[in-house]
């Protein structure tokens, strides 16, 4: 994520006044970090990953950031996490923020668990979602790069949501829950 990207979601993270906050893929943390610094004192991101490894880097960062006691890193599945976070009603339209940014393939399970999350007028972004220009290479078929197209396509037509599709990075989608 460039440091624009982090900018504009800090931005955004505020804007809501989010409280409560997803991030589905952590990879060195700094995205969560980003989201962690622009939440209150006694805001909380759920932080879903998978690598030990990357986290254990993520987690010094956030720890000299002073922002470790706001996030709950979850190393799991993130289906799975995101499916017992659903499960229980009380997290169902509770959260501000969702930030999506792992497994391509899993984008559309990632983006309907964060929609039962994220409160009315809460915000799920999503990353990638301009694949480095790929999606308009008919030669480009993989698996992500159709999961992408679709995707973009789902949310598009998407009612649920209001919709934008931002050229920072490699592109960042912003919806709003209606």
């Amino acid at each position: 994520m460039p440091p624009e990207q982090g900018q504009l979601m800090d931005l955004l993270v505020k804007l809501v006044g989010a409280r409560r906050a997803i991030e589905v893929g952590v990879f060195t943390g700094y995205s969560a970090l980003t989201v962690a610094l622009a939440l209150p004192e006694d805001g909380q991101l759920i932080a879903c990953d998978v690598n030990a490894d990357w986290t254990a880097m993520a987690r010094r960062f956030w720890q000299k950031a002073g922002v470790a006691h706001k996030i709950d890193l979850r190393l799991a599945p993130a289906l799975e996490t995101l499916s017992g976070l659903a499960a229980e009603p009380a997290n169902l339209n509770s959260f501000d923020f969702a930030f999506i940014d792992a497994d391509k393939p899993n984008y559309p399970h990632y983006y309907e668990y964060c929609l039962k999350l994220v409160r009315p007028g809460g915000l799920i972004t999503i990353d990638n979602t301009l694949w480095n220009g790929e999606l308009i290479n008919p030669k480009r078929q993989d698996e992500s790069t159709q999961v992408i197209r679709k995707l973009n396509q789902d949310l598009y037509e998407d009612a649920r949501i209001d919709l934008s599709l931002l050229p920072i990075g490699d592109g960042l989608t912003v919806a709003r829950k209606r």
